[in-house]
């Protein structure tokens, strides 16, 4: 399976951006997962229904499945947070998994940045970012796309796929 990060400070456009380039991708004849990172303390289930009362029973892990979806939450009650690479593992076959979030971890990401953040890019201390998308043109030595090009986006993505993995990364400075 393929993988692409969307990073970025918060408020950039990054799940803008994620979500317009699986629905290019999906769009496109591919099938594509995502995984997003979230805050420490996210919780999908709502006290007082069912899955929740099973999980504050002691489940470790619940499945809420109906006829659209299904979900399994997994209680780490104290464990480690799972890295991103046992994510993956979880995840059913796919040709991309489109990963926003997940900052330090050394998969090939794509950064939006916007110029009125008071935060610097990103880019500038992390070699995993292969493209960035911005509204300003910025110092970066690599591709730079407008953060509406959802197709440019696309087909890079898909070149990468295509690519030497040595050519896949720049090299250190």
């Amino acid at each position: 399976m393929n993988v692409i990060g969307i990073v970025g400070w918060k408020n950039s456009g990054k799940t803008t951006l994620a979500s317009a380039l699986i629905r290019e991708l999906s769009a496109r004849g591919l099938t594509v997962n995502s995984i997003k990172h979230a805050h420490h303390g996210v919780d999908v289930d709502q006290p007082g229904t069912d899955s929740y009362q099973h999980r504050e029973a002691g489940a470790q892990e619940v499945i809420l499945a109906g006829g659209q979806r299904f979900a399994i939450m997994h209680e780490l009650r104290g464990a480690e947070e799972p890295t991103m690479d046992e994510l993956l593992a979880r995840l059913g076959p796919c040709d991309w998994v489109v990963v926003e979030g997940f900052k330090t971890h050394s998969h090939p990401k794509i950064e939006v940045h916007r110029q009125d953040s008071p935060r610097a890019p990103l880019f500038l201390k992390d070699d995993g970012i292969i493209a960035v998308a911005a509204d300003y043109a910025p110092d970066f030595n690599g591709p730079v796309f407008d953060p509406n090009d959802i197709a440019g986006i696309a087909d890079f993505v898909l070149n990468q796929a295509a690519a030497p993995a040595t050519q896949q990364h720049r090299e250190d400075a």
